[in-house]
């Protein structure tokens, strides 16, 4: 048989089981998974960390490690039961038939070799082909994935492209062979949404042209939503739901699948009228998973003496397209039923202004050979003219993909770096060029931040309860150590964090635990503004949606000034008062929330609202997908920064676009815009999102 001629399922998993085997004892990661993809079809698998996504996926490709075991059921591919499959058949299989892309593309990447040597040992291998035949396929499979200028990349060495482009390479090398079935896990995590989105396009458009079957894994639903025909939903090691799209998102027939979209930012939730609403409880390890349903001790469906009597099944659901569910009360409840009226929280009061920027700029001087010296000096302009002003009480968003500058701004802000020129006004103190070490406690205590990723801020060698009266002492807060004990138990009570965990060391707590932990220590010496760099990107949905709501319940509380770097304009959305959109350096747009995400918008801030995945089949978008990359500070273009990718500049006569630097331009109610179009330009302007009428 050859890899083409077989009709049936590409793909069939029935009733699979793994195991982890450690010292102690056997670790269940898998139980009774099933799930078929057709030819032609992309299958989303989502779920929260942990729940055995990623488990399956290696499972498939008989990756597994030493630990790893199938203690049960089988994985069939094109008929043929992969589990009972030696070595040499493996290796055939592998990368021809079954592709895989990761997370991260370096870790598929050979430092060390030229892209296009990279790229050609895929046929050369699985097939045999002469050189000339290679790179000729190279050539075509790096077109196929939209890089500009092929050639100069196949000579590339990996580090000399984006993160863009190198996802891009590893997905022309799983293509290379054609194959019938290509794994993706969580493929676009770590990219901006902009190139997510021209990404997710490449994918569905190769899937299309090569008639490749998909199993696309991720936590993101909106995504999900953009790229895959059907979909099964995992918890704790089991599949909850699946079904079409349509059925899954707009009939959901799971406890867990419904609670997991109500704590999603969906359009409509509003952070003081329609909260969301957070998972209760924490996600079992697999060891100590409860009897009958793992959702049973989250579940608000829960009966006792029923859903934990004994394992349950999947069952059909009637009436819709291979629908199954693993919920014995899936008939008694009423999943149209409203949402229980959450509670509403009045909106905090904004106060006077506590921040102001003026003309902040940021250059990083570089030498062109830095590591021996020499060389012109170039300059990198990080931050180009910041202006704005963050009041008490307010959340700003700062929007902008990699490399805008938001990161950049922030750490002057906190004195880790000072500032080349401009003013930051901090009470009416200028602070923009004292650095941390020459700052006064108060300064300090008064300006923090809590970090994108928790795993790196905690000391993995010090309590919880010690890491936060460490943080108190610094500050000078309490007068005894019994004081300073009390104040950080009131400070876990703050973040919902039971008093005991300040005996626990940071590698007994999960994700969104550590990250409390992160809050509770920005918090220690009453902290009035606090910088939030991308604080819930590296947690999952259902614990984004807690330790968002913890946010502002504390700043409703303290009055603190939040600002909040992210990508996710979802989350932006709904926690947002203002929002300053950041690309190259520049604010490109500052208004309210309401006038940034309605039209008239700035171009580039268009173009970021039509990539944002919204997981709710209700929602229109157009669909804008900017070509290229971002252009380098160290080599900005003349004029206008955005002008190398804005599709608007067509509609500015006399190439100015390409030479003046646009103004600032304040249209109603102190909405600022950075560009040239003209007034009649803006008002033609349609909106981006548009939720379809019941």
């Amino acid at each position: 048989m050859t890899k083409w001629d077989y009709d049936g399922p590409i793909l069939e998993i029935e009733n699979l089981s793994i195991s982890f085997f450690t010292r102690l004892r056997e670790i269940p990661a898998v139980m009774d998974f099933s799930c078929t993809v057709q030819p032609g079809e992309a299958m989303g698998l989502v779920g929260e960390s942990g729940c055995g996504k990623s488990t399956v996926a290696l499972a498939v490709m008989r990756d597994l490690g030493k630990n790893g075991r199938i203690t049960g059921g089988t994985i069939r591919f094109k008929g043929r039961d992969l589990t009972t499959m030696g070595e040499e058949e493996l290796r055939h299989i592998r990368g021809s038939e079954i592709a895989m892309i990761y997370q991260e593309p370096m870790a598929s990447l050979n430092p060390a070799m030229k892209i296009g040597q990279q790229l050609m040992e895929v046929p050369m291998i699985h097939e045999g082909v002469s050189k000339e035949e290679a790179w000729k396929r190279a050539l075509e499979v790096v077109t196929d994935v939209r890089l500009p200028d092929p050639e100069r990349i196949l000579k590339s060495y990996p580090h000399q492209l984006s993160g863009g482009q190198q996802q891009r390479i590893v997905i022309a090398m799983a293509l290379m062979s054609k194959p019938a079935l290509l794994i993706l896990d969580e493929p676009t995590t770590a990219l901006d949404v902009t190139v997510e989105a021209a990404v997710v396009d490449l994918v569905k458009d190769l899937g299309r042209k090569y008639g490749t079957s998909m199993l696309f894994i991720s936590h993101n639903l909106g995504l999900v939503l953009d790229t895959c025909n059907r979909l099964c939903v995992m918890y704790s090691g089991e599949a909850v739901e699946t079904g079409s799209i349509e059925d899954v998102f707009d009939k959901m027939q799971h406890p867990y699948t419904q609670a997991l979209f109500r704590s999603i930012p969906l359009p409509g939730a509003d952070k003081n009228s329609r909260p969301l609403v957070a998972i209760p409880g924490n996600f079992p390890l697999p060891h100590e998973r409860p009897n009958g349903c793992n959702f049973g001790p989250r579940c608000d469906y829960f009966v006792a003496g029923r859903c934990d009597a004994g394992d349950i099944p999947m069952q059909h659901v009637t009436g819709n397209d291979r629908h199954d569910t693993r919920c014995l009360r899936v008939d008694e409840i009423d999943w149209n039923a409203p949402l229980k009226a959450a509670k509403t929280v009045e909106k905090t009061p904004i106060g006077n202004v506590v921040l102001k920027m003026e003309d902040l700029r940021k250059y990083y001087e570089v030498n062109a050979n830095a590591l021996f010296g020499g060389g012109d000096t170039k300059v990198v302009k990080a931050n180009e003219t910041l202006s704005f002003e963050a009041h008490e009480g307010e959340t700003l968003a700062i929007v902008g993909e990699s490399g805008c500058g938001k990161s950049t701004f922030a750490k002057v802000l906190m004195g880790l770096e000072t500032a080349t020129s401009g003013q930051i006004f901090l009470y009416d103190n200028e602070i923009q060029s004292t650095p941390i070490e020459s700052r006064n406690t108060e300064t300090v205590s008064g300006v923090q931040m809590v970090f994108q990723n928790p795993f790196d801020t905690l000391n993995p060698s010090m309590t919880v309860g010690r890491q936060i009266i460490r943080a108190l002492e610094i500050f000078g807060e309490g007068n005894s150590d019994e004081e300073r004990r009390n104040r950080m138990l009131e400070l876990l009570d703050l973040v919902k964090l039971p008093r005991a965990f300040a005996e626990r060391m940071p590698r007994q707590l999960s994700g969104g635990q550590k990250q409390r932990v992160g809050i509770a220590r920005a918090f220690a010496g009453g902290a009035k503004i606090v910088v939030a760099d991308e604080p819930v990107s590296a947690l999952d949905v259902s614990v984004q949606a807690a330790v968002t709501d913890l946010l502002m319940e504390i700043q409703r509380k303290n009055r603190t000034t939040l600002l909040f770097i992210s990508h996710d304009l979802s989350i932006v959305r709904y926690l947002s008062d203002r929002v300053m959109v950041m690309y190259l350096g520049h604010v490109v747009e500052l208004g309210t929330t309401d006038q940034v995400f309605s039209p008239p918008y700035h171009p580039y801030t268009e173009a970021l609202l039509s990539a944002v995945p919204i997981a709710d089949t209700k929602v229109k978008k157009k669909r804008i997908v900017l070509e290229g990359d971002i252009p380098s500070a160290m080599n900005p273009p003349p004029g206008c920064p955005f002008q190398t990718r804005c599709g608007w500049k067509s509609k500015v006569p006399g190439g100015i676009c390409e030479t003046q630097m646009p103004p600032v331009r304040t249209l109603a109610n102190g909405h600022q815009i950075k560009c040239h179009l003209s007034d009649e330009e803006f008002a033609r302007m349609e909106p981006v999102i548009k939720i379809a009428a019941e």
